[in-house]
C-alpha cells in the first residue's frame, strides 16, 4: 500500500484507505477496481472503503526522516487506490491524514482527486490563514467537459502548487478558450474566456495515454495541443506515456509504445518558485 513508486512522476505512493466510485469517463476500466476484484474485495468500487494498517500509516514518517537526512525533499502520491476527497469516508479518517501531513515536512504530498469541488470543504482549518506548504492540489480531467467544470474548482483553491493529471487523456482537450461554469455548480455558462485562461494557477500537468486490456487509443494532435498550449503558459509538461496503442492508434503494448512525444521524452516539473508562489 505504500512504497517506493515506479511512478516517474513521484517518489513514493501511500494509501490511506482503498476504495473508491466511478464518477468520470476515465473510472470506466480502472485500474484500482480491477486490483481490488483480483484480490477479491469487489465490495471496495461499491460503498464500501478499507483504512490500511498502522505499519503501513507509518511509512511516511520514516521517508520524513530519510528525506530530512539527506536533504532533499521526496514527493508522496496519496492515493492511488482511492480518493482523498471523497465525500463517502469517515471525516475522522482525513484528519487523521492530515495530522501526517502536517507531521512530515519533508514531504511534498501530491493529492489528487476527481471530486475538486470536495477540496473547499475537506482542508484544515489552518489553511483560511495560509495554504500548507508541502501540500500539491491536483485534479483528474479526461476530456473538454470535465476540464470545463473541474479546473475552476481547483484554481479557486490557494494552493502551493496545482497540478492536473490528463491520464488517460480521452478526447480534444484545449485551455485556449476556457468554458468556465458558475462555482455554485448550476452549470450556467459564463462563456469563453481569453487566451489560456484556463491554465491561470495551474503550475503542472501530466498526460498520458490508458493502460489495460479494454484501452482506448489517444490521439496524437490532442496530445501535440496540450504540448504546445502548456509550453506557451509555462507550466511544465510531463508526458507520462502512450498506454496500450501507438502515437499512429495502432496496439502494440504499453511497453512498444513508450513514452515518446515528436521523437523525445517530456517529463519537465514545476519549478520551485511554484511552491511559494500564489496566483
Amino acid at each position: 500500500m505504500g512504497t517506493n513508486s515506479g511512478i516517474e512522476w513521484t517518489d513514493h505512493t501511500f494509501n490511506p484507505w482503498v476504495g473508491c466510485t466511478k464518477i468520470s469517463p476515465a473510472c470506466d476500466y480502472c485500474y484500482a477496481e480491477g486490483w481490488a476484484k483480483r484480490a477479491g474485495h469487489p465490495d471496495l468500487w461499491a460503498g464500501k472503503r478499507r483504512r490500511t494498517s498502522e505499519k503501513n500509516w507509518n511509512l511516511p514518517l520514516r521517508w520524513n526522516r530519510e528525506a530530512q537526512g539527506s536533504g532533499k525533499r521526496a514527493r508522496v502520491f496519496c492515493a492511488s487506490l482511492a480518493d482523498v476527497f471523497d465525500n463517502q469516508l469517515p471525516a475522522d479518517w482525513r484528519i487523521d491524514l492530515w495530522n501526517l501531513i502536517d507531521a512530515t515536512p519533508w514531504l511534498d504530498w501530491l493529492l489528487l482527486t476527481k471530486r475538486p469541488q470536495n477540496i473547499s470543504g475537506m482542508l484544515p482549518p489552518s489553511w483560511l490563514e495560509a495554504p500548507w506548504p508541502n501540500v500539491w492540489l491536483g485534479a483528474t480531467v479526461c476530456n473538454q467537459a470535465e476540464a470545463d467544470r473541474n479546473v475552476p474548482h481547483l484554481t479557486a483553491i490557494p494552493a502551493a502548487l496545482r497540478f492536473l493529471s490528463i491520464e488517460p487523456l480521452l478526447g480534444p482537450l484545449t485551455f485556449r478558450w476556457a468554458r468556465w461554469v458558475d462555482q455554485d455548480a448550476t452549470l450556467r455558462k459564463f462563456g469563453r474566456l481569453g487566451h489560456l485562461e484556463g491554465l491561470r494557477g495551474i503550475h503542472w500537468a501530466i498526460v498520458g495515454g490508458e493502460s489495460g486490456p479494454h484501452a482506448r487509443p489517444m490521439d496524437l494532435a490532442s496530445a501535440r495541443t496540450l504540448r504546445d498550449e502548456f509550453q506557451e503558459a509555462g507550466t511544465a509538461f510531463f508526458f507520462k506515456q502512450w498506454g496500450e496503442h501507438d502515437a499512429s492508434g495502432i496496439r502494440v503494448g504499453k511497453k512498444c509504445a513508450g513514452r515518446l512525444l515528436d521523437g523525445r521524452v517530456w517529463q519537465h516539473m514545476p519549478a520551485p518558485r511554484s511552491l511559494t508562489t500564489l496566483r
